[in-house]
């Protein structure tokens, strides 16, 4: 747990604390409120706690609390147009382009590369003190490499856009001035050089393996993954394509989403298990199942996942505690009335999956982390009013099956072969883009 602010700090100490951190802003008193308003000089928002108000604003009138405009500030540098940031039609157009590529079917033909890039990662670790960030930060960004343009992270250009990637997320704060004041359109950025820079180079480079995914297209020599399925789905209402800069703005998407999102999660499932060793004992024994195929060299298909239950509890229960996207921010299109407090057009409205995962008034030890409640009959209640992992309604991540089988499939391997034990001092979240340890996840591994 990260530390929390006393109910009332001065604004420059908000606002200071605000651009470090988001988690640590945030009054204790959120894990039991239905609702609470923040007042600042330019933004007025109301973090909704309350199952009903959140199915509301997510569920049931989307249309109703679009994408703030807010959000896109800090995100639109390297982002663009992609369908994290749009609203409206043309994030319609875009999902009904984006959905085929990852339905079930599709989902079981990434599968043997899934299974080639967690077997990379478990050739590359070692025993000894281990990273867990980085390393499972590489793990995902091979799977994403694998999956979406049929190369290992090895590959020169996925190498690059890796290396680039993490230095933009340096580069980048959470807050600019555009977060906070309605600025105009035309009115210039203050975004920092090196943030400029490495957003360029990452689109620079996401240009060139999608110009040369187009040509293979159109000889008919591209595979059969990811990149080719998107850029090959016509809009069923209009009959277009995406075209090379919207293709671009997509794959940035997919990058930040398939690769940060599921890299923050599996370091935390790590350290949890790391601290619990009767979990990860148990999974480990259950990741037996992937021996009949590790011992022939054989890839299983998809189905073998169904053998690999209490690793996908664990990985929901992380999910849970340490969401990757711990704020979801929606805009009112027009004034509404939340719990007898008027919400003005253009207050900001926040859904927290980071407070409604731990949520006092709605799951049982709230921060405890115990895989089991997810064999309790009562949890698929709790689970229906506050967890919030990949969003809800409408907008809920096209990728969440994605993720799941990744993540399953990384720890199992992992497990099955090393043990994991904490090394050095405890963790603290922190939020910026995704939820990560402001003072590293840091590990150490043994062979089984």
């Amino acid at each position: 747990m990260p530390d929390h602010r006393p109910d009332r700090v001065p604004l420059w100490r908000h606002l200071a604390m605000f651009r470090r951190d988001i988690l640590s802003t945030q009054p204790a008193k959120l894990y039991r409120a239905r609702m609470a308003e923040f007042r600042l000089p330019f933004l007025r928002s109301f973090m909704v706690n309350e199952p009903d108000l959140v199915r509301l604003v997510l569920q049931e009138r989307p249309q109703d609390f679009p994408k703030s405009s807010r959000v896109a500030e800090g995100l639109r540098l390297l982002l663009g147009n992609s369908v994290f940031l749009t609203n409206g039609a043309t994030w319609a157009r875009q999902r009904r382009m984006i959905d085929p590529a990852f339905e079930g079917g599709r989902l079981s033909e990434t599968f043997p590369a899934m299974w080639a890039a967690a077997q990379a990662t478990a050739a590359r670790l070692a025993p000894g003190p281990l990273d867990a960030e980085a390393a499972m930060s590489h793990a995902a960004a091979d799977v994403i490499f694998r999956t979406l343009f049929s190369v290992p992270i090895e590959d020169a250009t996925a190498a690059a856009v890796y290396r680039e990637f993490r230095a933009h997320q340096a580069a980048q704060p959470l807050m600019n001035l555009g977060a906070l004041l309605p600025l105009p359109r035309w009115m210039p950025r203050l975004h920092s050089r090196r943030a400029r820079t490495t957003a360029r180079r990452i689109r620079a480079l996401i240009t060139q393996m999608t110009v040369a995914r187009a040509q293979a297209i159109a000889e008919g020599t591209a595979p059969d993954d990811l990149a080719t399925k998107i850029m090959t789905t016509t809009d069923p209402e209009t009959g277009a394509r995406f075209d090379t800069a919207e293709m671009v703005d997509q794959v940035a998407i997919f990058f930040l989403a398939g690769h940060e999102t599921s890299a923050s999660a599996l370091a935390w499932a790590l350290y949890l298990l790391a601290t619990h060793a009767d979990v990860q004992d148990a999974l480990a024994a259950e990741a037996a199942a992937l021996d009949p195929w590790l011992e022939r060299g054989d890839v299983p298909d998809f189905g073998v996942l169904s053998k690999l239950p209490r690793t996908r509890d664990a990985f929901r229960e992380t999910l849970r505690l340490y969401p990757p996207v711990p704020m979801l921010v929606r805009e009112a299109a027009r004034a509404e009335r939340f719990r007898d407090r008027a919400v003005p057009p253009g207050a900001q409205v926040i859904v927290s999956p980071w407070h409604m995962g731990r949520n006092e008034r709605i799951w049982p030890d709230p921060h405890d982390f115990r895989p089991a409640r997810w064999q309790e009959s009562e949890t698929r209640a709790h689970a229906r009013d506050g967890y919030l992992p990949f969003s809800a309604g409408p907008r809920v991540c096209t990728g969440a099956g994605f993720a799941m089988a990744e993540a399953v499939l990384i720890l199992a391997t992992l497990l099955r072969r090393f043990r994991f034990t904490p090394d050095g001092q405890k963790p603290v979240p922190v939020a910026h883009l995704t939820v990560r340890s402001g003072t590293g996840i840091h590990l150490r591994v043994a062979p089984r």
